[in-house]
């Protein structure tokens, strides 16, 4: 699976994240917006985790543009941090693009990778 790492904020601690909670099984690149969302409609990328401060702007404003608001879910808001079965229900429901705040980072991509992960 390789995941690319859009959006404003924290995209190496993102990265380093992800590697951390996958290990071997995920390969990473950190790429602008642009790429990122180009890397999935592509299909060079198999997912997008995207990181601002408002969880659906900046991280993910490019994904909806090229994407499809469809394939793209905001997993947490100013407030509002992940909920696991949320995250599930969107990985489920075929979203390609993930974003959310930088403070939630961890829980989002703790939640991600279990959920992409399942067997």
């Amino acid at each position: 699976m390789k995941i690319v790492i859009g959006g404003q904020v924290d995209k190496k601690e993102i990265e380093s994240l992800i590697q951390e909670k996958a290990g071997e099984r995920v390969e990473t690149i950190v790429k602008s917006d642009l790429d990122a969302a180009m890397a999935i409609k592509s299909n060079e990328a198999d997912y997008y985790f995207g990181a601002c401060h408002t969880g659906g702007g900046g991280a993910l404003a490019m994904a909806i543009a090229i994407l499809g608001k469809n394939r793209c879910a905001t997993i947490s808001m100013p407030g509002k941090p992940p909920v696991k079965e949320e995250v599930d229900n969107a990985v489920q429901q075929g979203a390609k693009a993930f974003g959310f705040t930088g403070d939630h980072k961890e829980r989002a991509v703790e939640y991600l990778i279990e959920s992409l992960l399942k067997p």
